[in-house]
């Protein structure tokens, strides 16, 4: 089963500093927590994508035209969003309860000062599309 582990931030939920604000040591450090997390999740047959996304002042959004084929698009910072996606993995492993050990190893990455920043990550199972017949 495909699953997809979500860091997503709010306001309510980081409880840490942004890591804007974070020392170039501290960031080092928690960007090499992730490609050690990756490393592992490839060696056991498990990873199946994941990557870090830009911060949503970066952000699109696009909608069809109503009047022609030409897409709207609004583009950030979005003021009113108080919530983001920070990055993703999407994994293959065995069971819900495997999915959830995985979020739970992410969500220790470290932050300042080297603490683990017990992030909040959400877990959702990716859906197939049905058979033909």
């Amino acid at each position: 089963m495909k699953y997809m582990l979500l860091m997503q931030f709010s306001e309510r939920t980081a409880d840490f500093p942004r890591i804007d604000t974070w020392t170039p040591e501290e960031i080092q450090a928690h960007i090499a927590f992730m490609r050690d997390t990756n490393k592992k999740l490839v060696d056991n047959g498990e990873f199946v994508d994941g990557q870090g996304l830009a911060g949503p002042e970066t952000a699109k959004i696009v909608r069809a035209g109503a009047e022609s084929a030409a897409p709207v698009v609004t583009e950030g910072p979005y003021p009113e969003t108080k919530e983001f996606l920070a990055g993703y993995w999407i994994v293959d492993c065995d069971s819900p309860e495997r999915a959830i050990e995985l979020a739970a190893s992410v969500s220790a990455a470290p932050g300042p000062g080297g603490a683990p920043l017990n992030m909040p990550i959400e877990v959702r199972q990716v859906m197939s599309a049905p058979t033909e017949e």
